[in-house]
């Protein structure tokens, strides 16, 4: 089943996904590794469909490695208590897949819901189908209304900042903010969601946060960022990335973590180059589409040989760093340096 809407259906219905929720009631799935954006959808979702007055009548939390059948179906069962809906909350839900009675009941349900009933159903599974084992999460994402919650890759976590800000606060953060706090706060959800509401408390309604609301916030923003850095190699900046390399890696940062982050930009600016920045946007997740006019601006500094020499050098960099043989701050230099040698504008 399409699990969201883009219409804008009722206007206080939730965001889950980057998608506004359409309708209320039926059945919901939500499932991924992200615990913290996950448990933020399901109370969401509660929200939006229960009363505060008439709640506690109509509002059950089960977990599926503790219910029995008996219970389970007559929750589902019962009608609503002088409100329109009864959310029933059911947790653990791969506790059910080793079970067929149970399984086979809510898949029922799933399948035709009960009048007045919406059934949030939360799987810590993992976000990609192709993982899965059991037959019984695809047909609750066939047949539900389901929304995927993978971990969020820290080399994304700036984009996937200004696309939550924007879907959980309705507010605008720029780029530059969205790195500082994510390299000053750290890669946790629920630490950043902390921090992202001292800014939007701070910056006055219509306002953009920007790196200026991050310092006065007090986050520690880190003399260099590897986001920040990656568009300086793009850049041509050679001298100021080299400058930073040092700093970089004494925050943490690894070699082979920037050889990766470096190959995975690199590409993007190869897609730019052969395919423009429209096929560059429609080959990147929708969290970072609004990067593919900066990317496609930079890889107008670039030609395809020069990218392919690039990119062939960080494999072999790749393979140093595993090997052990020379350390990350040697291997990297040498490939920066490299660049700067060979490639037209990159003295910086």
């Amino acid at each position: 089943m399409t699990p969201l809407d883009p219409a804008p259906g009722d206007p206080g219905s939730p965001r889950l996904s980057g998608w506004r929720v359409r309708d209320k009631g039926g059945s919901f799935f939500l499932y991924g590794e992200d615990a913290f954006r996950r448990e933020e959808a399901v109370q969401a979702l509660v929200d939006w469909h229960l009363d505060p007055s008439t709640r506690d009548f109509n509002f059950d939390v089960v977990k599926g490695s503790e219910v029995d059948g008996e219970a389970l179906a007559s929750l589902l069962a019962t009608p609503p208590l002088m409100a329109e809906w009864r959310v029933v909350l059911v947790r653990e839900v791969e506790a059910l897949a080793s079970r067929p009675d149970l399984r086979d009941l809510l898949l029922r349900v799933v399948r035709k819901p009960f009048a007045g009933l919406a059934l949030i159903l939360v799987a810590a599974i993992s976000a990609d189908p192709r993982e899965w084992k059991a037959q019984f999460y695809r047909q609750l994402r066939e047949h539900a209304r389901s929304f995927p919650f993978p971990a969020v890759d820290p080399q994304d976590l700036p984009d996937w900042l200004v696309a939550w800000v924007r879907d959980r606060w309705g507010r605008e953060m720029t780029a530059e903010a969205a790195r500082a706090l994510a390299a000053g706060a750290g890669p946790d959800p629920g630490v950043l969601a902390q921090e992202v509401a001292k800014l939007v408390n701070l910056v006055p309604e219509g306002e953009t946060v920007d790196l200026e609301a991050v310092r006065k916030a007090g986050t520690r923003i880190p003399a260099a960022d590897r986001w920040g850095w990656l568009d300086r190699v793009a850049e041509k900046d050679f001298r100021r990335a080299l400058g930073e390399l040092d700093v970089l890696l004494a925050q943490g940062e690894t070699g082979v973590g920037l050889v990766a982050a470096l190959a995975t930009h690199f590409l993007r600016l190869g897609l730019a180059l052969t395919a423009g920045t429209a096929g560059l946007k429609e080959a990147l997740p929708p969290h970072q589409q609004f990067l593919a006019a900066r990317i496609a601006g930079q890889a107008r500094k670039w030609g395809g040989e020069e990218l392919e020499e690039a990119l062939l050098g960080l494999r072999r960099a790749d393979r140093l760093l595993k090997s052990g043989s020379l350390p990350a701050e040697v291997v990297l230099a040498e490939w920066l340096l490299g660049l700067g040698v060979r490639t037209p504008g990159g003295g910086g």
